[in-house]
Order: C-alpha cells, then structure tokens, then sequence
C-alpha cells in the first residue's frame, strides 16, 4: 500500500514538475508573422475565392489512392511467416503489378502532367 502511494505521489510530483518546465520553456513572443493564419502560399490578406486548378485535386487524390494500396502491404513481413509464403509472395505480386499498372495508366493519360 506504501509504495501505492508512494508511485502515486512520485508521478503527481512529476506532472507538477514537467507542467512547471513546460510553462517556462514556452515562453511565447507573438508577433504578427506568427499570429497571421496560413493559407498554403496564397496571400492571406486577400481574397479567399481564388479557383484551384483540378489538377491539384486530381494529383491529390491520387495519391490518396496509392498511398492507401501501399498500404496493404504493411503486414508483409508478418505474413511471410505464414504455412505456405508463395501464396503471399503471388498476392503481393499482384498488388505491386496493379499498383504498377495504375500508375502506368495515369502516366499515359496526363493525369501527373501539372502544365497543359
């Protein structure tokens, strides 16, 4: 029970004590650079109706997409241990030549081109 509380009163004491530090560590100096909101690249004095091109949209939503097919091949190196890592290696396979072939695809359509 004694060292019950004695942990408790030990990580009460650190909180307290970092908290203190983080309070003198960060010390803020704000000035109208960092107090101005940032409005990616575009002057934030002005106006907030400019159009975008699609194709930013375009190229970021690619990218959403194969970032998230990339994903799948995270549990990779665990699945290799499984009772028959050919059927891994073919599925991986696959994956890697779709993801191949969907970038090839987009390559040849202009989908990654930023100027016209």
């Amino acid at each position: 029970m004694n060292t019950i509380l004695f942990m408790l009163a030990l990580s009460l004491a650190l909180s307290v004590l970092l908290t203190m530090l983080n309070f003198w560590l960060a010390q803020m100096n704000p000035d109208s650079e960092k107090l101005s909101p940032y409005e990616c690249g575009f002057d934030p004095l002005g106006t907030a109706r400019l159009p975008f091109s699609i194709r930013f949209f375009l190229v970021a939503i690619l990218f959403l997409l194969f970032d998230l097919e990339i994903a799948l091949l995270l549990p990779l190196p665990w699945a290799t241990q499984l009772q028959s890592p050919t059927t891994t290696l073919v599925w991986t396979s696959a994956i890697i030549l779709l993801l191949t072939l969907g970038l090839v695809y987009e390559w040849n359509q202009g989908g990654l081109e930023w100027a016209e």
